[in-house]
């Protein structure tokens, strides 16, 4: 097989929705980043156990929206949105019952993932050196705030807060006000792309090599590389980025424009050239 035909079958593997058929994930995640990493995983075929603690369950069980607008910890859309395709099962990991039922699915399991504060598992003497006792070649994947090591990784937080940590929120909004933020935990939908990514990397290097891995992703880390282009823009060009409110650095025009009635506005985004000069005929025909 060639170079040209190898690279089109594994791509057109990525097509079948059961890629990850016959891999088993021990999910100890909650809220959002974690739960939709692996929720990636369950889409493409994987089997999913997702594992809560029954005296705190997933926060996202708290959110709305509720069918029927009742609250319940099985009501919540946001949180059966993040967590489908998934088996899931109540444990108490600080009773030994609890944590031999935990061992049991990691010696299933082909990968472990948690995204709890640096030292969570631990505590509970699941980390990476005691799990890989149950299954050697097991692989982990451990995604917090900053990591897992040095000297901000135990400040915990949610994504709400790494959005104002990583620099997103200084460039929301308008240049003459403040920061308005982005409304939304951006930094949990950056990084599990980058999780699932790793992980596929892990399967294949274990196919290759019998080896298991650990994995430690910085949500942080992963967040900034989104504001690559202000980072180089300061690097090579000493020049700080500020807020454009509704405008853009890849579209002119762009932006909400007042029509002629009162309190009407025209929003316009021209991108390209032929977009410009489409827009230019339609507006000088009307």
């Amino acid at each position: 097989m060639d170079d040209a035909e190898g690279i089109r079958g594994h791509l057109m593997s990525f097509n079948n929705k059961e890629v990850l058929k016959g891999i088993n994930v021990a999910d100890f995640t909650w809220v959002v980043v974690g739960p939709l990493t692996t929720r990636y995983l369950a889409a493409f075929g994987a089997t999913v156990v997702k594992i809560e603690s029954m005296r705190r369950p997933d926060l996202l069980r708290t959110s709305r929206p509720f069918k029927d607008k009742k609250p319940g910890v099985d009501r919540s859309g946001y949180f059966a949105i993040h967590n489908a395709n998934k088996y899931s099962i109540g444990l108490n990991l600080n009773h030994p019952d609890g944590k031999k039922v935990a061992e049991k699915l990691i010696a299933w399991a082909d990968i472990v993932v948690e995204n709890f504060v640096p030292g969570m598992m631990e505590k509970w003497g699941l980390s990476y050196e005691e799990i890989k006792k149950i299954r050697p070649d097991v692989i982990m994947l451990r995604t917090s705030n900053q990591g897992q090591t040095g000297p901000l990784s135990q400040q915990p937080g949610l994504g709400p807060h790494l959005v104002g940590l990583s620099g997103f929120s200084y460039y929301s909004g308008w240049p003459d006000r403040d920061p308005i933020g982005f409304g939304m935990a951006y930094t949990d939908m950056i990084t599990p792309p980058f999780g699932v990514a790793a992980l596929v990397a892990a399967l294949d290097y274990r196919r290759r090599t019998g080896k298991g891995q650990s994995l430690d992703i910085s949500q942080m880390e992963t967040a900034i590389h989104f504001l690559s282009p202000q980072i180089f823009d300061y690097t090579v060009n000493d020049r700080i980025g500020n807020r454009m409110g509704n405008g853009s650095a890849d579209a002119a025009p762009h932006g909400a424009f007042p029509c002629c009635d009162e309190d009407r506005w025209c929003v316009i985004a021209i991108f390209t050239d032929a977009q410009w000069n489409s827009f230019c005929c339609k507006t000088k025909c009307t």
